[in-house]
């Protein structure tokens, strides 16, 4: 079970996770060694699964941000799933799903055009459902 210091721990970890175990510290009432023996332990714990870095995907020049739902045609995906192997560059997160579809993909596009591209191969393999987002708060 997870205390208040845990939880802020994790708090100021997830908002940066280069901070120093001295830096750590201060922000939740530790010394560094305390804070790198609950870190630790929230490690070994597999609370926390590791560290990384966020990116802005518009200064790679991806600027098509989308979430698409997959149903797929027929029992047998895995042409689906060649398809996708063959467009990784676009694809962020790739989720089998209940309810909706039978996927859901994460994609980032360089323009509306390479999305429109990647539907109309989709629609070899699959039908889908596509959301476009417009602002990420």
């Amino acid at each position: 079970m997870l205390d208040n210091t845990d939880k802020n721990i994790l708090e100021e970890l997830s908002k940066n996770s280069r901070l120093t175990m001295k830096e750590l510290g201060e922000k939740v009432h530790l010394t560094g060694p305390a804070v790198s023996a609950r870190v630790a332990k929230l490690e070994d714990q597999g609370i926390i699964e590791g560290y990384a870095i966020k990116i802005n995907p518009a200064k790679l020049g991806l600027f098509v941000h989308a979430f698409i739902t997959i149903i797929t045609q027929s029992t047998n995906h895995q042409p689906y799933l060649s398809f996708l192997k063959s467009q990784e560059q676009y694809i962020i997160h790739h989720y089998k799903i209940s309810g909706d579809g039978c996927y859901l993909l994460e994609c980032r596009f360089p323009s509306n055009e390479k999305l429109n591209d990647f539907l109309e191969a989709l629609n070899h393999y699959a039908n889908y459902k596509l959301s476009i987002v417009i602002n990420e708060k």
